[in-house]
């Protein structure tokens, strides 16, 4: 059984029979709560689409998709505190800070609430297993590969990120710094952030070419970012001269590949990813596997994983799209 907090339902959506009845749920059902870094937005709209094939899968699952209506961690914690009081077994949350969210999460812990955090992780004494989307080292090059790949005689490019304290966009960065020394003449010179808000991130990507006028590359690692600052090179007619690239949704891009505002991009399958953290979740609640170092957890179709030394895991390399594939994934998420 699903119950969805959402600000619009998923387009194409079909819930079999038995998910959609108003008869009470059997005592033994478990009820998993997929909390959002926020509501409305195309990325984790499609992770619960996961989340919904992973709960008809398992078939005794009530899936609750909730989650802030803005990106901070103050919505998060009223969210988890309405959850705890609801008494559900588990909680699977992206997480807006890595470190504000821990005491909310481990009274969840201390109550018997299994959590786990999935995309952008909390720090470990406030969850039992972490899932990255993909290896960090492999996103952090990726996304200055994407630009570099366009920039063979190097250039200047910038970043538009989330928020200041987005766990998982921060570690990225990090990880891409760690690398730059493979991409000769590429100069990184500035660092931006659009709060995951479209209008926000359309105004700094606007800031940047103003600022930058030889400004060849904008690099957001970010679904809200990038489809932003693909616009707003659109519209101040610099497609051709400055390229936008990092990660997206293929159908939240298709345009912006069509138009040549940007050359490629990279993500994961966010419905994979929904559908591997719902996985997760009931293993743990259900006992079927233990977090701690070493363990094997289950995941479906996905097949397995295996914890690291911080009870953390990663589910898939990021994938690249452009003009080639785009019209091929574009309907599907």
């Amino acid at each position: 059984m699903i119950r969805r907090n959402f600000t619009k339902l998923l387009a194409g959506v079909s819930l079999a029979t038995s998910f959609m009845g108003t008869t009470a749920m059997a005592d033994d059902t478990m009820r998993i709560a997929l909390v959002v870094k926020a509501l409305g937005i195309g990325f984790f709209e499609a992770a619960a689409k996961g989340a919904e094939e992973a709960a008809a899968e398992l078939g005794n699952v009530e899936v609750i998709y909730t989650g802030p209506t803005d990106t901070t961690a103050e919505g998060q914690i009223e969210v988890i505190n309405s959850l705890i009081a609801q008494g559900v077994d588990a909680i699977a949350v992206s997480s807006n800070d890595t470190d504000a969210l821990v005491p909310t999460l481990k009274k969840a812990m201390q109550r018997g609430i299994t959590v786990v955090s999935w995309d952008s992780g909390v720090a470990e004494e406030g969850r039992q297993v972490h899932l990255n989307p993909s290896s960090n080292p492999l996103i952090g090059n990726m996304i200055i590969k994407l630009a570099a790949d366009h920039l063979p005689d190097g250039g200047e490019v910038a970043l538009l990120s989330a928020t200041t304290t987005s766990t998982n966009q921060n570690v990225w960065i990090e990880e891409m710094n760690k690398v730059m020394g493979n991409y000769p003449g590429i100069e990184v010179v500035a660092t931006v952030y659009g709060d995951d808000l479209a209008d926000k991130s359309y105004r700094e990507a606007q800031g940047l070419m103003q600022s930058y006028p030889d400004l060849d590359a904008i690099i957001a690692p970010t679904s809200v970012g990038i489809v932003a600052a693909a616009q707003a090179v659109a519209d101040a007619g610099k497609i051709g001269e400055v390229n936008v690239t990092g990660l997206g949704l293929p159908s939240e891009m298709a345009g912006a590949i069509e138009s040549g505002a940007s050359k490629s991009f990279a993500i994961w399958n966010p419905i994979d990813l929904g559908y591997s953290a719902t996985m997760i979740a009931y293993q743990l609640a259900s006992e079927n596997a233990v977090a701690e170092p070493g363990a094997t957890i289950e995941i479906g179709r996905m097949g397995s994983i295996t914890l690291d030394e911080s009870n953390a895991a990663a589910m898939a390399d990021p994938f690249v799209y452009d003009s080639s594939n785009i019209d091929q994934f574009k309907s599907i998420f």
